[in-house]
């Protein structure tokens, strides 16, 4: 019997309150500066006591999206000496990436951890 067989798999309710909660970033959009964190701060809020494995990709999605907000600021202030603006636009290309691929791990009941993220929220 493999670990995988162990490990009992999110329901596809579970899975789809997961997706939203990282693709819920795009919110940004709608609500630039602020909307990517208010998304999946107000889809976990709602969801977080449905599964324990939305409670923990909703954290995880809050948490990158406080750490790229961060980021973005700080190329906020580098902006005045040039560098900012291509730092800026790397960053967000890597943000969409990772928020794409953090939303199909999720849909696959796959739990998903972002690279270089600040943890605020436990």
């Amino acid at each position: 019997m493999s670990d995988q067989e162990l490990v009992p798999q999110p329901s596809p309710q579970a899975r789809q309150w997961a997706m939203f909660c990282h693709y819920s970033a795009f919110f940004w959009f709608l609500v630039p500066m602020i909307g990517n964190v208010l998304g999946p701060l107000i889809v976990w809020q709602l969801k977080k006591d449905m599964d324990p494995f939305v409670d923990e990709q909703g954290k995880e999605a809050l948490n990158f999206q406080i750490t790229f907000s961060i980021l973005l600021m700080i190329c906020g202030v580098l902006a005045w000496v040039l560098i900012g603006f291509p730092l800026m636009a790397l960053i967000s290309v890597v943000a969409l990436v990772l928020v794409v691929i953090a939303g199909i791990r999720a849909n696959e009941g796959k739990p998903y951890r972002y690279p270089f993220c600040w943890r605020i929220v436990k």
